[in-house]
C-alpha cells in the first residue's frame, strides 16, 4: 500500500518533532515505540522514513556504549521550523501525550543495561551497566557458567538494579 506524499511528508515531520524533544538522542525502536503509538505506523514504514532522513542528513546516528543512538541534525532543526505547520493540531497533541508517558519509562529501561557475551557454548560473561545520559556510572562483569546462569543474572539486574546496586557500592566501601 503507497503512502500519500501528504501521509509521507506528515508522517516525516512527526519523527522531526519527536526527536526535537531528545536532545540526548534515542534509540531507534524506542523512538518507533513512541511515533507508532502516537500514529499507528509499521515497523518496515518507520524504517523507511528513518533511513529517508538519515541519508537527507535531517537525521544522524551515533555511537554510544555500543548501541547505536539517533538524532536531529541542526538540517533537520531547519527543515522542522519550515514544515511542523503539516502536522495536524490533535497528531501533535496525542505525540505529546504518548511522549510525556513513555519517554521516563524508556530513559529508566535506558539506564539499566545488561549484555551477556559467550566465551564458548558453555561459558558466558555477563556485563551489568547503571547509564545516565552519556556517561556509565556503575559497570560489573561477572562470569557465568551457562547460558541459563547468564539470562538469570541479566533478568535479576534489569529487575533488581535499584536494590542491587546500593548493596554493591555498600559492599565496595564497608567491606562487610
Amino acid at each position: 500500500m503507497k503512502q500519500s506524499n501528504e501521509d509521507l511528508a506528515e508522517n516525516k515531520v512527526l519523527i522531526l518533532y519527536l526527536l526535537n524533544r531528545l536532545p540526548d538522542g534515542i534509540k531507534s525502536d524506542h523512538l518507533y515505540k513512541i511515533v507508532s503509538l502516537a500514529n499507528n505506523m509499521n515497523y518496515f514504514y518507520f524504517q523507511e522514513l528513518l533511513t529517508d532522513l538519515i541519508d537527507t542528513k535531517l537525521v544522524g546516528s551515533f555511537t554510544r556504549d555500543e548501541d547505536t543512538f539517533i538524532k536531529i541534525t541542526s538540517e533537520g532543526q531547519n527543515a522542522l521550523l519550515l514544515t511542523k505547520s503539516l502536522l495536524p493540531g490533535i497528531l501533535k497533541l496525542k505525540a505529546d501525550n504518548v511522549f510525556q508517558e513513555e519517554v521516563p519509562i524508556i530513559k529508566e529501561e535506558s539506564s539499566i543495561i545488561t549484555e551477556y557475551i559467550p566465551k564458548d557454548e558453555n561459558n558466558y560473561t555477563v556485563k551489568c551497566k547503571i547509564v545516565e545520559k552519556t556517561e556509565t556510572l556503575f559497570e560489573v562483569s561477572a562470569f557465568a557458567g551457562s547460558r541459563e546462569r547468564a539470562k538469570q543474572i541479566s533478568d535479576n539486574w534489569k529487575n533488581n538494579a535499584n536494590k542491587l546496586y546500593p548493596k554493591i557500592l555498600d559492599l565496595l566501601l564497608n567491606g562487610d
